[in-house]
Order: C-alpha cells, then structure tokens, then sequence
C-alpha cells in the first residue's frame, strides 16, 4: 500500500511546509507523519534538531484532535510540549506515531514515539492541547 498524505496538508508557505513534513493520518484514535532528516532540519553537528521532533509531534497531536472535536464546532491549541531525544538520526528519515493519553472536554494529551527507518526508538514526545470553541 502506498502511503499518502492528509488532504490539504501542509498548508503552502507554514513550518510544516518549510520542514517538509508528511501527515500520514490523522483521527481522535491515532495520528502518524514523517520527516525526512535532510540538512533543513539537522543542528550543526549534523542530527536532526531537536525542535523538529517536537513541531511534528505538536502538529499530528493538534490535527487529529481538531479532526475529533471540530465536528462539535471545537479547535484545538498547543498548551505544553515535553520531548526527550533517545538516539541521533542523521540520515533517512523519521516517522512519528502518536495516541492520545487523555480526550478531555477542554483538554487532550498524546503521546508520540518517533522511530528511525530501522524501528529504534529516537524520542518521545508528549503534547497537551487545549479544546475551545471555535468562533
């Protein structure tokens, strides 16, 4: 199966564009997206820097909870991104997948693991966002 990307994203001309990444799926059951770790997104030394993980991980959190409470005339917010880097990744590329720890009224929390092409946990990431009305 060939993977594709969700429709409409990402939007021209925002980070997400600029960082090249992919969102794969989003639903209030799971999110899934991937980076390639080429040099727009590597720090000095040459590893993926460490706000890509978590500008992914915001950016699968937010759209799969706007996907389940935007039905209900809801939007979703970052409030609190946490990422902890386990292993360097300087080439290939990086997929993240994320499930929500929590589905409150005005609050959800995923949790996200990004893996290399091998599988090897990379970093982990944990994402609150709050749920408004939308106006």
């Amino acid at each position: 199966m060939t993977e594709r990307q969700v429709d409409g994203y990402p939007p021209p001309g925002t980070l997400d564009d600029l960082l090249g990444f992919e969102l794969l799926e989003a639903t209030g059951e799971r999110c899934r997206g991937r980076f390639a770790a080429e040099r727009r997104v590597q720090q000095p030394m040459g590893l993926v820097h460490g706000g890509t993980y978590a500008a992914l991980a915001e950016t699968m959190a937010s759209w799969a909870t706007v996907v389940a409470v935007g039905p209900r005339g809801n939007f979703a917010v970052g409030q609190s991104n946490s990422t902890t880097f386990l292993r360097p990744v300087t080439s290939g590329r990086v997929h993240g997948e994320g499930t929500p720890r929590h589905r409150g009224r005005t609050t959800w929390i995923w949790d996200v693991e990004f893996t290399d092409d091998e599988g090897r946990l990379c970093a982990i990431s944990r994402v609150t966002l709050a749920v408004r009305p939308a106006q």
